[in-house]
């Protein structure tokens, strides 16, 4: 081999050398990037008829798509899992566990006891009193429950707005991270910064939708949901929702008060089994049009109850047939055609409201003309009664099984509480899984200690290296002093 031929080969070498200690320094410093993939040197041997020689033939970015493919579906089912156990949690939070203070159950038992307290002395203004107060603070209860509900149903619709639009942003970098891509691959660019952030964007919305990611052929990606919705094909589909300034009870999208998602302009099954379900996406509207729903339907059904528990027919006799009783539907007669968003509505009968200066009729009865026998308590005793005696419901939304008003609402808290219970389970073992999965994937990452020691070995083949055009410059001074 001539001294040029080698001086050429030490070059080269040294030339491949640093790029690879750049390479090695960049992994290290991005070791924790999320979304990063290692990089490797790729080298080959020089051209036919050279002496020899490496050249650079690009920049090799490892990852494993299976795992991180698995990661992302169990983001998009921890997001999922997550959105409803904080419903769930906070739904809970407002009913109040039973026998707790504020709770329910706690309002329920107050107005019994204020019942059984005054019946036992029916003179005592102060203990009637009582008996408004209680039924008062349940019937405000139950009002605040509805409230928090549809909130929580408004609250489901304007993040699912949030979600679409940040789904429409991301394809739209997607797309444009894909020409880019296309573009460093016809022209023999390193690409490995362009697939870092095209793996970042993809990460930030795999707890949206659960999705399925397909390479072709000149690096570009389509993206579809794991249920098959094209969400990315050559170019980015339009994902569109309106969301609706304020939810009522009764409104859902079924009935045409509530919108579901379109693709480009065309509407798509918005349920927990469309092609848009399994993340956070499909929490939003498993929450605005499932489970708020139905938890709304049972708080009605049991203030239908307890109005017409102690409506007309009743243990009040003073009562007409269409007469208010002791609870009413904001005022008025309950009309059994008007059940959505009765616990919003339900108050006590104004004319037994504390202070009212009447509350005697608790005692006598509300169609009473005047004041009765003071010490007359078996009003009070039936009311407390008709709490405690077993019927079965008219409201379809509860089990048509034959059950005390008390039972109705311990029945509808401990199944709160038993939704809390099974969405905590299913969101710890799902976030256990999102761990290992994350784990793992970043076990396949970058291993500061193997990049050292590549580092190491760099630095000992530039020396080798370097040493070969010292010797190959002593050679020609020596060549060139003859």
């Amino acid at each position: 081999m001539s001294l040029t031929g080698a001086l050429y080969n030490a070059f080269s070498g040294l030339q491949a050398n640093s790029r690879a200690a750049s390479l090695v320094s960049t992994n290290i410093s991005n070791a924790t990037t999320e979304g990063y993939g290692r990089r490797e040197l790729a080298l080959t041997p020089g051209a036919v008829g050279t002496t020899g020689g490496v050249r650079i033939a690009g920049v090799i970015r490892h990852s494993d798509p299976i795992i991180i493919a698995d990661r992302r579906v169990s983001d998009a089912s921890l997001a999922f899992s997550s959105d409803m156990y904080a419903h769930s949690k906070r739904l809970e939070s407002l009913v109040g566990e039973t026998g707790t203070p504020g709770s329910l159950a706690e309002r329920v038992t107050a107005f019994e006891n204020a019942l059984i307290s005054a019946a036992t002395n029916p003179a005592s203004t102060q203990r009637l009193e009582n008996i408004s107060t209680a039924a008062t603070s349940l019937t405000r209860s139950l009002n605040d429950l509805s409230e928090e509900i549809q909130l929580s149903r408004q609250a489901a619709d304007t993040s699912i707005g949030k979600q679409v639009a940040t789904l429409n942003e991301a394809l739209g970098r997607i797309d444009d991270l894909n020409g880019n891509i296309i573009k460093a691959s016809a022209t023999g660019s390193d690409s490995a910064t362009l697939l870092d952030e095209r793996q970042r964007v993809l990460d930030s919305i795999s707890d949206i939708v659960p999705l399925r990611v397909v390479e072709r052929e000149r690096g570009d990606i389509a993206v579809f949901t794991t249920n098959g919705a094209m969400l990315l094909d050559g170019s980015p589909l339009v994902i569109g929702f309106e969301t609706v300034t304020s939810i009522g009870a009764g409104m859902t999208m079924a009935a045409g008060n509530l919108n579901g998602l379109t693709v480009n302009g065309l509407s798509v099954n918005s349920s927990s089994t469309g092609m848009f379900a399994g993340g956070s996406l499909a929490a939003q509207f498993a929450i605005r049009d499932d489970a708020a729903v139905d938890s709304q339907a049972e708080l009605d059904a049991i203030a239908r109850d307890l109005i017409e528990r102690l409506g007309p027919g009743g243990p009040d006799t003073t009562l007409g047939v269409a007469d208010p009783g002791l609870f009413t539907d904001g005022g008025a007669a309950f009309d059994p055609l008007n059940e959505d968003g009765l616990a919003a509505r339900i108050e006590l009968n104004s004319l037994v409201a504390p202070d009212s200066g009447s509350v005697w009729r608790l005692r006598d009865g509300l169609g009473a003309a005047t004041q009765g026998e003071v010490g007359e308590g078996r009003l009070l005793q039936s009311i407390a009664a008709a709490l405690t005696t077993s019927t079965v419901p008219s409201s379809s939304s509860l089990p048509s099984v034959s059950r005390s008003f008390v039972n109705h609402i311990s029945e509808f808290s401990s199944s709160i509480s038993g939704t809390r219970v099974r969405a905590e389970n299913e969101h710890s073992f799902l976030s256990s899984q999102n761990t290992a999965l994350s784990e793992l994937e970043f076990s396949k990452g970058v291993d500061t200690d193997q990049e050292l020691q590549r580092l190491m070995q760099i630095e000992q083949q530039y020396s080798a290296n370097a040493k070969v055009m010292s010797v190959v410059d002593d050679l020609m001074e020596r060549l060139m002093s003859i």
